[in-house]
């Protein structure tokens, strides 16, 4: 692409260095989960795969909420890099524990557990980094081009990591997740220092409990939270358990399903793109409308209707979620103090995510009781109708105190 003719954002040195690094490490670590799925099941099966995923999702949320205190503390640029360090530590340590042939479960357990740990630094830390690398009328594009990284990854590297692991083997592709590391990591060691917001002397407790007061000083941050949050109990979870059941029993199989969920990619992908250069009036009403989408895909499975529409219905899916998603972090960035924003940050998706994993679990047993196309039919109902609830709420539909295209705080308030 022509210089002359990028987003703006792209031509700011540090945000520049920054998205090369961490769009390398995306595509490195959407690779290394489909390699991670095939080396347990090449030498186990569903009960020990399930085990790994389970010990990379749980210390994702145990995790999220010190990830978010320590961001704080010691500046996020800081903590990113340790992450970072870590996970490519333990990428190559799975590397070569795959190397040396058949891997104890308990090796792979424990890697995985620090793996997910790690990126559970990483993400409130992100969220506190992005407006201090980035002009303020330029945030909501760095949001949408991170954004854009995000959904061309979960494309791309599920694809080349089937094609490496077949031809290379899962080990391969963990070096090559590690080496993607290792590239943010140099690109964080290019960027200026973070100073932490968090008070000298302070406890862990009192940096919590600050956090938590900003967090819900804040009605439009826990209605969001809270939003999302039963989006990923009651439709989204259902949606990934019952959906390629649904595929393999009349849409042709699981290469109708990653079809659809490719097209999902795709349209993240278009969202985010659509996003640069646009700064709504009403940000969070335009984020909150752009969740209906969200029930379009488990509408058209429920209704039994052909691949075309539930492809559509997925392509808008992940068209909204990349706009709420922007600007959702958008505003969030612009409105909470850069000496919380971690904190903030943490909660937010520590509440969105919680319940995740108690929505995958259940929605198999609710599928035997109420029937696949009841759960999933109860899941469209309930997102089109808890949007419209949301948008009623004043404090939605109303534009923020400061304009979301450019922080009410600036770098110089930190302290």
């Amino acid at each position: 692409m022509p210089f002359a003719l990028r987003p703006a954002v792209l031509r700011e040195r540090d945000f520049r260095r920054f998205f090369t690094g961490y769009a390398t490490s995306l595509l490195g670590s959407s690779m290394a989960s489909v390699a991670l799925a095939f080396a347990v099941l090449e030498h186990g099966g569903g009960t020990e795969l399930g085990l790994v995923l389970t010990a990379r999702i749980l210390p994702l949320v145990l995790v999220l909420l010190a990830g978010g205190v320590l961001s704080d503390r010691w500046g996020s640029r800081r903590v990113m890099l340790t992450a970072d360090v870590i996970r490519c530590l333990t990428q190559g340590g799975l590397a070569l524990t795959l190397l040396g042939g058949a891997p104890h479960l308990g090796t792979l357990v424990a890697l995985v557990v620090v793996w997910g740990a790690a990126e559970a630094l990483f993400t409130p830390a992100l969220d506190a980094l992005v407006p201090r690398i980035v002009r303020g009328d330029a945030l909501s594009d760095g949001n949408a081009l991170l954004g854009v990284a995000r959904s061309a990854a979960s494309v791309a590297g599920p694809a080349l990591a089937g094609v490496l692991t077949a031809t290379a083997g899962a080990a391969t592709v963990f070096a090559v997740d590690a080496a993607s590391y290792a590239v943010s990591v140099v690109a964080l060691l290019l960027l200026p220092r973070t100073a932490g917001g968090a008070g000298p002397g302070t406890s862990f407790l009192t940096d919590l409990r600050e956090g938590w007061a900003e967090f819900r000083s804040r009605t439009w941050l826990w209605v969001t939270s809270l939003h999302v949050c039963l989006f990923n109990l009651l439709v989204w979870a259902p949606f990934l358990v019952l959906g390629p059941l649904v595929a393999q029993r009349r849409l042709g199989g699981a290469a109708s399903w990653g079809l659809v969920m490719a097209v999902y990619g795709a349209g993240a992908v278009a969202g985010g793109a659509a996003m640069l250069g646009r700064r709504p009036r009403r940000p969070l009403f335009v984020a909150t409308a752009a969740t209906v989408g969200w029930a379009l895909p488990s509408a058209a499975l429920a209704s039994g209707w052909p691949l075309p529409w539930v492809c559509a219905g997925a392509l808008a899916a992940g068209v909204g979620s990349a706009v709420c998603g922007t600007l959702y972090a958008t505003v969030t960035q612009s409105q909470v103090p850069p000496g919380t924003v971690a904190r903030v940050s943490a909660y937010g998706a520590f509440g969105a995510f919680a319940l995740g994993p108690v929505g995958l679990a259940a929605a198999g047993p609710l599928a035997v009781l109420l029937g696949t196309t009841g759960v999933l039919g109860f899941g469209a109902l309930w997102q089109l109708a808890a949007v419209a609830a949301v948008l009623t709420l004043p404090v939605i539909r109303a534009a923020p105190t400061a304009d979301a295209t450019g922080p009410a705080w600036s770098c110089e308030d930190a302290p």
